[in-house]
């Protein structure tokens, strides 16, 4: 072979660079909301440096090879930034595949025998579809994170302990309660109860669009827990229909105060702990 591969990208590094820049600005997939060009045309350039320094011809074919640890480095990171800005899959993966174009089309320009240009065009596939790889690993990677750390948020969020009165806690649940939720529920709860000394806890299930005998378990775990930290516990928010199941599948609340509302749970908060909130009547004042 007249030039090899491998010296054919590092001596066309920066006609290479600005072959794969113009594909990606040329695009339909190209999301200039998500990145500047200035920004994509920093994480190519610095993918572009990595490939042609690490590159030869001994290692060409040996993707796994060590020397290559500097290109999946930047790679992973450039998927991963990728992954937390909002890009999809396909956009992310035609990134790398962009890429592949551009040294193609820079060897069919270079190599004019038809033998050699085959052989190149072999070990350029096999190599960037290695690199295609990495990106898709590490962007679902990065996408399992993103989907975590929300769903951690969107948990806190809809389990929040509120303090409606003094010795009195809330805590409205809305959506299903699952054997994790419901840890989350109970770690925040008892430590509310710890941290403002409250004595009293209404969980409020008005959100819960259904209760079946694994939800009331859960239920009976948290109302368990609570009263070990020596505070009781009312569920309101108890409609017909969930009244109906719970009657239905023979679950047992008979030893749990629950309440149709949680304004009637409050109202029974108050009693427990003998206070009486009462309208205040306006004088009418004689001219």
């Amino acid at each position: 072979m007249a030039s090899s591969v491998s010296q054919l990208l590092k001596s066309n590094k920066a006609r290479l660079l600005d072959l794969w820049i113009q594909k990606q600005l040329a695009s339909e997939n190209l999301r200039d909301d998500l990145m500047t060009n200035d920004e994509l045309r920093g994480q190519s350039e610095d993918l572009i440096g990595a490939l042609t320094k690490n590159i030869t011809e001994e290692n060409i074919d040996q993707v796994e090879s060590n020397q290559f640890d500097e290109v999946f480095e930047i790679l992973s990171g450039i998927s991963l930034a990728r992954a937390q800005q909002g890009f999809t899959p396909r956009e992310t993966g035609l990134y790398i595949f962009s890429l592949k174009e551009a040294i193609l089309e820079l060897l069919q320009q270079e190599i004019k025998d038809t033998g050699e240009l085959l052989t190149a065009v072999l070990k350029i596939n096999r190599l960037l579809d290695s690199l295609g790889v990495v990106t898709f690993e590490t962007f679902i990677k990065g996408r399992e994170e993103v989907i975590l750390r929300q769903t951690e948020e969107i948990s806190d969020i809809s389990t929040p302990v509120i303090q409606i009165w003094e010795g009195i806690l809330a805590l409205p649940i809305i959506g299903t309660l699952d054997s994790s939720r419901t840890q989350v529920v109970m770690e925040s709860l008892l430590q509310k109860i710890v941290d403002t000394g409250s004595s009293i806890a209404i969980l409020d299930i008005s959100g819960v669009p259904a209760v079946d005998s694994l939800v009331a378990q859960h239920l009976i775990k948290t109302v368990s827990a609570t009263r070990l930290m020596g505070a009781e516990c009312i569920i309101s928010g108890i409609r017909p229909e969930i009244a109906q199941t719970v009657v239905h599948l023979g679950i047992d609340l008979s030893n749990i105060v629950t309440k149709a509302s949680l304004a009637s749970a409050l109202k029974h908060a108050f009693a427990m702990n003998r206070m009486v909130v009462r309208r205040l009547e306006v004088e009418k004042k004689t001219f």
